[in-house]
């Protein structure tokens, strides 16, 4: 299923910033606690293992989106890929993002941080995974 890109002239100040309903409108289905929630530890984690480096990599390179790791710091699309994979679906809760693909988790970090550019990208590497779903229900 083909979907058509987002827009690109979305106003991104501080990629940190909460803004769930900037989030929302570029596509976003993650309920807003667990946005919060998940935007909140970005800022808390300095370090990622080698492994969801790798991993996030290999999805990066197939669309053809550049990693901005440094020495000092590592990429906040990383950080927030990873905090989103290990979250672990609670108790009594039908749908939640843990279910999601790599591919759909990654493009759910990449909207909260309004990175469209590098959501089209996704998109249009993968033609045959629908990115677009109904939003969790807030819990």
């Amino acid at each position: 299923m083909h979907e058509e890109p987002l827009e690109k002239d979305v106003d991104v100040q501080n990629p940190l910033e909460k803004n769930y309903q900037r989030y929302l409108c570029l596509g976003g289905i993650i309920n807003e606690k667990d946005y919060n929630s998940a935007v909140e530890r970005v800022r808390d984690i300095t370090t990622v293992d080698e492994m969801r480096i790798g991993q996030t990599k290999v999805m990066l390179d197939f669309a053809g989106i550049e990693l901005h790791n440094s020495k000092n710091s590592v990429d906040p699309r990383v950080i927030l890929y990873g905090i989103l994979r290990n979250d672990v679906r609670p108790e009594g809760v039908k749908y939640h993002h843990s279910q999601m693909s790599d591919q759909r988790i990654f493009v759910e970090a990449l909207r909260m941080l309004g990175d469209t550019e590098s959501v089209n990208k996704m998109i249009k590497a993968h033609p045959n995974i629908s990115f677009k779903y109904q939003r969790e229900a807030d819990e």
